[in-house]
């Protein structure tokens, strides 16, 4: 047989094998579906009709007439009732030629944003693909457009992340290229481009961070205004995290190292370079007083909401400066006024800076809010806009201190905690208070003076309360555990992310702002429901209505838990630091607060219907020397000590004065609380310990020492004369842990508190 039947034959024994068994276990089958020629094919054609719809796409879209001036527009700012508060709107743009922007400053744009910008068609394939599946999975924006593109998308589309705008920006950009030259597109990306402060444009972002033209820019100052463009707000020196202020000196670097890398700038020369940090903003005149604050807070709280549904923060900003939005505030437009006014009657006109530096250094910031409803009535950043650019009311970098404590307590009755000889946690429990006694139960060492070094003996956690004991809630904080009690404060509306569960933190000394500690209480004064303070009531705009959180949600705590704290709270105010705003009628809570050196002063108190939370700030108002000859930066914190011509300035001073003349001012009728409780002064007070009681912890050591006179039942006026020893360091690393000895009075902290956090 030949080979030709041979291999017939053998086909033909093939046909006839037997159904679904086949030489190759049944793929042949499946191969007959997906062959390489047949995916090669389809690839191809997916191809071909990818090209063909583009091709069709480019003929029938055009490039559009410049619509960026057309859409921007005024925002109106409305108070809750109506009223206007304010607009804002009129754009602060100067176009110039590029012939007035030096050479190198032009090329911190190209190196930072698009190397390839003199070379390239106008488009990034690679980062437009990229874009359009991010914008298709909905992880927004993604980068990589080039210098073209964004300036098609700034000055002939919109911010819109959707496809369609991104074929489109694809398009008109590719013919934009063509038409025009590179120096008209690298102008007209630099002119339109949205830099913050209110600034749009080169010209105006020189004036806005260096007080300068355009003309006179160096080029370190060029590669910041550049590395700005990337989220205005975020990186703009005046307000910046520390986070941000990271991440645009990288972006700086990046700008600078790119054009050595291109040529365009002498290694040398970079390498001599210093960052240009920019100066102080000036906001717009017409934002006086306390309008810009409120103006400020309303646009924060509508670029935070617009980030939440999808936008990038710098395109967040840019729609919200573009104008168009009519934006409604929960802010009281009396009450309002009558913060105002309590501000000015109890602390700034008693100010004299021209006369005495430190009043100069006096920042007074305070919230007040509806605990029923959340919205915030009204906001006191500072004494002006215009003047001082920072919202003491929002600003969180100073310590709450002593306005803390009532958080551990909560901790403690949320938790069912026990002391360490396994007594429950309650108003009646006694405690230690002792000046400067070790905590016991903890890693960490740590022992805290009292304010004045006074020395409390026994005492219950309704009179620790009262006086502000720092070594009896240090303990308790201990006794709960710091995980729970950080988690609880997290809970109940304070930002504790990335804070340390030490025993410091008993003090108070994290940061916060009084717009969060309003929050905090409002939580309290509602039963244990939490309250988001709410700046905004609505916000509108010509085609959409952005939808808001709500600010009350869920029960964050047990009500009894709640309303022990706020039962607890009374007697602060009755028979405590806080007597500066009892009122026979009215049923009110709060604490005071006293923090390291001086540095700030707090009263945060709540009647039934309204909480409000005052601080005062030391902050230096103009660079100048110490006593010491050391360099106050300003900016800078710095004590309070001496404002008004007083001594030390306490909580229950000038923050209880303001937050009584206030609240009872605009209270209407007086209200009860409806407390949910068996605990707390305004119960029934817990009776003081004997000594025949039993005790929570030994008595103190002997000393030789003479005992403290018994502290006084009403705060310090503000005139006291000022402790002669310096605070102890908040930082718990450099609190030196007592001798092995406790029964030693010499082992006590050698650099007590004056005043500690109180």
């Amino acid at each position: 047989m030949g080979r030709a039947e041979d291999r017939r034959a053998r086909q033909h024994g093939a046909r006839r094998a037997p159904r679904g068994r086949s030489s190759d276990g049944g793929r042949r089958g499946i191969r007959r579906f997906f062959t390489w020629k047949k995916i090669l094919g389809t690839f191809f054609g997916l191809c071909l009709l990818g090209m063909a719809g583009f091709i069709v796409l480019y003929m029938l879209v055009d490039i559009p007439a410049g619509n960026a001036d057309a859409q921007k527009q005024s925002n109106v700012y409305k108070y809750s009732d109506g009223s206007i508060l304010a607009r804002t709107g009129e754009f602060n743009r100067e176009v110039v030629d590029l012939d007035q922007v030096p050479m190198d400053v032009q090329r911190t744009y190209v190196a930072l944003e698009n190397k390839t910008f003199y070379s390239d068609q106008g488009i990034d394939f690679k980062g437009t693909t990229r874009g359009l599946i991010n914008t298709l999975s909905g992880k927004g924006k993604q980068g990589g457009s080039t210098i073209t593109q964004q300036y098609v998308k700034n000055y002939y589309l919109t911010q819109d992340q959707t496809v369609s705008r991104k074929l489109k920006e694809l398009v008109i950009s590719l013919k934009v290229d063509r038409q025009s030259s590179k120096d008209e597109i690298l102008a007209g990306y630099i002119n339109t481009s949205y830099y913050g402060r209110g600034a749009y444009g080169i010209q105006a972002a020189a004036q806005a961070y260096y007080r300068v033209d355009a003309k006179d820019l160096s080029v370190e100052q060029g590669a910041y205004l550049a590395a700005l463009l990337q989220a205005p707000g975020q990186y703009d020196w005046a307000t910046a995290t520390d986070t941000g202020k990271r991440l645009v000196q990288g972006r700086w670097n990046k700008s600078l190292d790119n054009m050595v890398e291109q040529g365009w700038l002498d290694a040398g020369k970079r390498q001599g370079l210093k960052f240009p940090v920019p100066k102080d903003p000036r906001p717009a005149p017409g934002l006086s007083g306390q309008t810009g604050y409120l103006v400020k807070a309303a646009n924060d709280a509508l670029q935070k909401q617009l980030v939440a549904q999808g936008l990038s923060a710098s395109d967040a900003e840019a729609q919200v400066e573009a104008g168009g939005w009519t934006l409604t505030l929960n802010i009281d437009k009396t009450k309002q006024r009558q913060l105002e006014q309590a501000v000015k009657a109890k602390l700034t006109s008693k100010l004299e800076p021209k006369t005495r530096k430190v009043d100069g250094d006096v920042q007074a910031g305070a919230v007040s809010v509806d605990p029923k409803t959340g919205a915030v009535l009204a906001m006191y950043g500072g004494q002006d806009y215009v003047k001082h650019f920072t919202n003491n009311a929002t600003r969180r970098d100073y310590q709450p201190a002593s306005t803390f404590k009532p958080l551990i307590l909560a901790a403690a009755l949320e938790e069912g905690a026990k002391t360490q000889t396994g007594k429950p946690i309650t108003a009646s429990t006694v405690y230690d208070g002792t000046s400067g006694r070790p905590v016991k139960g903890s890693d960490i060492a740590f022992a805290p003076p009292n304010e004045d070094k006074v020395d409390y003996g026994q005492v219950t956690v309704q009179k620790a309360m009262n006086k502000s004991i720092n070594s009896v809630f240090a303990q308790m904080g201990v006794d709960v555990g710091m995980d729970q009690v950080m988690k609880t404060a997290g809970v109940l509306g304070m930002d504790v992310k990335g804070l340390e569960a030490v025993p410091a933190q008993t003090l108070g000394s994290m940061g916060a702002s009084p717009l969060e500690m309003a929050g905090v209480y409002a939580t309290l004064d509602n039963h244990g429901k939490k309250v988001t303070p709410a700046v905004l009531k609505s916000a509108e705009h010509k085609d959409r209505t952005v939808d808001l959180p709500k600010p009350i949600g869920d029960q964050v705590v047990e009500r009894t838990t709640a309303d022990s704290v706020t039962s607890v709270l009374t007697g602060v105010v009755d028979d405590g630091t806080g007597s500066a705003v009892r009122n026979s009628r009215q049923d009110v809570a709060g604490k005071t607060g006293t923090s390291d050196e001086n540095k700030s002063a707090w009263f945060t108190g709540y009647t039934p219907d309204m909480v409000t939370s005052v601080g005062l700030f030391g902050e230096v108002s103009k660079e100048r020397k110490d006593t010491d000859g050391k360099t106050l930066a300003s900016g800078a914190h710095t004590t309070l000590q001496g404002a008004a011509g007083g001594g030390r300035v306490n909580g229950g001073g000038f923050p209880a004065e303001i937050w009584a003349a206030y609240t009872f001012d605009v209270m209407g009728s007086p209200s009860e609380f409806d407390l949910d409780t068996d605990m707390g002064a305004a119960v029934a007070p817990p009776a003081e310990p004997t000594p025949s009681r039993s005790q929570e912890s030994s008595p103190p050591p002997p000393s030789s020492e003479p005992p403290s006179s018994p502290p006084p039942s009403t705060p310090e006026p503000p005139s006291s004369p000022p402790p002669s020893s310096e605070p102890p360091p908040s930082d718990p690393a450099t609190i030196k842990p007592p001798s092995p000895d406790p029964t030693s009075s010499d082992q006590l902290p050698q650099n007590p508190a004056a005043p500690p956090p109180g």
